[in-house]
């Protein structure tokens, strides 16, 4: 009976549950520049959008807090010339207290569900600033963090095993 009371207690203790806190979320850098509006149109243009998603966390000094941070590149060129409409660039961090996540289940923790909090205030200063950039809003699409978290452990993989093949050869 002692050993069941002990091993129900260390049951008890491992699986606390997560605790998550967004402490504070914030634009640490936003740069949009206007280049339709510099160059001028010759007549209507239907912009191809591209957009690239990075992420990136910290540790912060404070205990159990880190730093993540949505950096988004968005490109607009119009269909038929190429010709560049719009440049957006943000960077959106999010300040997180995190407690009771194992220490092998952080990294993905803190790349995929912290990036999905801040993510609809991200996405609303984007169509807010093409909006107020003479653009129609853009709306991005939902992301899907866990696919955008798997592709990059797929691509350091692949590139840690490229270049141990370079130094075999």
């Amino acid at each position: 009976m002692a050993e069941e009371a002990t091993q129900n207690g260390e049951a008890g203790a491992q699986q606390a549950p997560v605790k998550m806190n967004v402490l504070a979320q914030f634009v640490r850098d936003l740069s949009f520049e206007n280049i339709l509006a510099q160059k001028g149109s010759n007549g209507e243009v239907q912009p191809d959008v591209q957009v690239q998603v990075n992420l990136d966390a910290k540790k912060r000094s404070a205990e159990n807090q880190y730093e993540v941070i949505l950096k988004l590149k968005v490109e607009s060129k119009s269909k038929g010339s190429d010709a560049m409409l719009f440049i957006l660039e943000m960077d959106y961090a999010g300040v997180f207290h995190i407690e009771n996540v194992p220490e092998e289940q952080l990294h993905p923790f803190l790349l995929i569900e912290c990036p999905r909090m801040i993510f609809p205030f991200a996405r609303r200063i984007v169509s807010d600033v093409t909006r107020d950039g003479g653009f129609p809003p853009l709306n991005l699409e939902m992301i899907d963090f866990v696919a955008l978290y798997r592709n990059e452990i797929a691509r350091r993989q692949q590139a840690a095993a490229s270049g141990e093949q370079k130094l075999d050869a």
